[in-house]
């Protein structure tokens, strides 16, 4: 997850009384992680991912997940800000079958069925 810093345990709704428009991913965490820092960890996780075959799960919590769908298809990190990610719900990253050096976005934010 996003190293917080000094917002660690307040919400952002709490956040946002402080510092009016707060928004982590265009202004990062003070005493924490900023945006270029967050960016530079998602991208090193997707190269690493890169290197290896077949099916990947990884399990995360939203700001970061939604760091990574971001950096996946190449845009900056404050576009993920318009992605929104429930809880326990899956998303899919892989590439277009008929452009297999694109990638896209497979599958996003559903919620499994018993």
């Amino acid at each position: 997850e996003w190293d917080y810093g000094d917002f660690e345990g307040i919400r952002s709704v709490e956040i946002r009384e402080t510092w009016p428009g707060w928004n982590v991913y265009r202004d990062g965490c003070p005493g924490g992680e900023s945006v270029a820092d967050m960016t530079a960890r998602a991208d090193r996780l997707l190269d690493k991912l890169s290197t290896l075959s077949g099916n990947i799960a990884l399990f995360a919590h939203g700001h970061i997940g939604r760091s990574l769908v971001v950096r996946w298809i190449g845009l900056e990190l404050i576009e993920a800000e318009h992605f929104v990610l429930g809880t326990a719900t899956y998303s899919v990253l892989g590439f277009d079958p008929s452009h297999p050096e694109v990638r896209v976005i497979s599958t996003w934010n559903v919620t499994p069925t018993p």
